[in-house]
């Protein structure tokens, strides 16, 4: 039972990138996933949520730092989630990990994070 996120890299501000995470032993569409970054020296904090399709609405949340810039999505039949990033600023640098909770908190199964880095 296993998160795998990707996609980060090293893009110029304004730039985009697409981050994936998949799921392997488990089925993500029964789970709230959520997008979270940790900047260096900052605490790590919530970007994006998508909630489940088997209890609730399937329907997603973003901070406000993002909302308009980044939309999250699934594809059930690649057990995957994703976060596209556009219009990316230097402020959105950090490590980004996805999970299986919109909160932080025991029992939460993490992603092994990856890093992207906007440059001005």
């Amino acid at each position: 039972v296993q998160l795998q996120a990707s996609g980060g890299g090293l893009v110029q501000a304004g730039g985009s990138l697409r981050l994936s995470c998949v799921a392997s032993g488990f089925t993500l569409d029964y789970y709230d996933i959520a997008w979270f970054r940790q900047a260096p020296g900052k605490e790590r904090e919530v970007v994006s949520c998508i909630r489940n399709t088997r209890s609730s609405d399937g329907s997603t949340l973003y901070a406000g730092s993002v909302k308009g810039r980044f939309t999250m999505s699934r594809d059930s039949a690649k057990n995957t989630v994703y976060l596209q990033m556009n219009s990316l600023e230097p402020e959105d640098t950090a490590v980004y990990y996805c999970a299986t909770d919109c909160n932080t908190g025991p029992g939460v199964l993490w992603g092994q994070g990856t890093q992207v880095t906007v440059s001005s």
